[in-house]
């Protein structure tokens, strides 16, 4: 035990506290220390230093439920403000968010000005946009706006939270607003974007000062020599940025050079293997190319990346109606159909599959685990044979071999004896 801890046991706090503010010259960031010298700080009447202990604590250690209790022990009287920001940051650690939003409204109320409401403001608006409170997040946001105005972030998130509810028009008034009226230039960028997304390439070419958007509002404008002059002028810099390539790839797709862009296409996807991007523009280049399959191949994977099950399902099956043979496809259209619950049609898919290739292993076990499933043991112990012939180790085949042997009546008592039933002297 060191010294302070004896002084404080002996109830001589004065000293405890002296000492202990010793020790934090050395350890300023120890909770643990920190906690200990604020206790003894309210027991010798230093409010004051308590305070700013606590909220120490709370710098190093935001989730610390004692030093906000302690604190709102102490605001509770003198600063309802405080108090009420206090206790809503703690409900929101307890993720109890309905309170954490009550109490927040409680220190917008009990602000002694709009300044002083700022914190209060921006942590309601945040929880209400966590909630997916849009519309209460927009009105929190936008009275920060008429009190903070030095903050260029502001219009910012209210362009993405318009975006959500009212469209991608509003959001570029409301970044429009803020140049206008507050001569905000930081988020020229980003209201570029929004420009090139709402097809207003000229208005993106006057502000931006990105070479990549600069390129991209040229190629929207028509002026595919000045777009790719541009990207050439800036290969070096940005040859490892996903987005060069895709740019390169649509300067191709517009020229025709249909390989070309396929190359940078390829380029893309090392960069980002996830994007769904990557199949919307080779579909694209397929579908101007007369390629009905593949163009619908890859809106399928498209769409599969953004979740959209029943189109790409739709979208693969229109791919199958131009090429019915095509074993990665089949496949593809029976896993998509029994995720989606639909055993029975994709059990019709397994069983072309296994047409088209004898040897899919895969196509087998669904289908021996569908005919079992629905009753049919012959069926089952056809595929079966099937795949044991195709595969005697599969460990699928032997871990049900037996059940479905027993259950279709056939002779023999157990695994081997139904193999040398198929493979004969080959199994003795």
């Amino acid at each position: 035990m060191n010294t302070a801890e004896q002084l404080e046991q002996s109830e001589k706090y004065d000293e405890a506290y002296i000492e202990y503010k010793k020790m934090l010259m050395h350890k300023p960031d120890d909770v643990d220390l920190l906690t200990k010298t604020a206790h003894v700080a309210l027991i010798v009447g230093k409010k004051d230093e308590a305070k700013q202990l606590y909220a120490k604590i709370l710098e190093v250690d935001p989730a610390n439920i004692m030093a906000h209790e302690q604190l709102l022990d102490i605001f509770v009287d003198e600063d309802k403000f405080k108090y009420y920001l206090l206790r809503g940051n703690m409900h929101a650690l307890q993720q109890q968010m309905s309170y954490a939003n009550s109490d927040y409204k409680k220190a917008i109320s009990h602000a002694k000005d709009s300044q002083e409401a700022l914190p209060a403001r921006y942590l309601h608006a945040g929880l209400c946009e966590g909630q997916d409170k849009y519309h209460e997040a927009i009105d929190e946001y936008l009275r920060i706006a008429d009190d903070d105005d030095k903050n260029p972030m502001v219009y910012v998130k209210l362009a993405e939270l318009y975006e959500k509810t009212e469209g991608i028009i509003s959001s570029i008034q409301i970044l429009e607003r803020g140049k206008k009226d507050n001569g905000f230039t930081e988020y020229d960028e980003v209201l570029a974007g929004y420009y090139i997304r709402n097809s207003m390439p000229e208005k993106a070419l006057a502000i931006t000062k990105n070479e990549l958007t600069k390129a991209r509002a040229l190629f929207d404008m028509g002026d595919n020599d000045s777009g790719y002059k541009v990207l050439i002028s800036v290969k070096d810099k940005y040859s490892t940025v996903h987005t060069y390539h895709s740019l390169m790839a649509q300067y191709y797709f517009q020229e025709k050079m249909y390989d070309e862009a396929f190359r940078e296409i390829d380029e893309f996807e090392k960069l980002a293997s996830n994007s769904p991007l990557i199949y919307q523009m080779r579909a694209l280049i397929y579908e101007q190319k007369g390629d009905a399959f593949n163009e619908h191949v890859n809106w399928g994977k498209y769409n599969i990346l953004r979740n959209d099950k029943d189109v790409a399902l739709n979208e693969y099956m229109t791919a199958y109606r131009y090429n019915n043979k095509d074993a990665d496809l089949i496949e593809t259209i029976a896993t998509l159909l029994e995720s989606e619950g639909d055993k029975t049609k994709a059990c019709e898919f397994y069983e072309r599959l296994a047409d088209i290739d004898s040897k899919n292993t895969l196509a087998l076990e669904k289908l021996v685990e569908f005919r079992d499933s629905i009753g049919d043991s012959y069926g089952a112990k056809e595929y079966l044979n099937r795949l044991l012939e195709l595969d005697p180790r599969n460990e699928f085949a032997n871990k049900n071999a037996e059940r479905i042997q027993n259950g279709g009546g056939m002779g023999g008592g157990n695994l081997l004896s139904f193999l040398k039933g198929i493979f004969g002297k080959r199994m003795r």
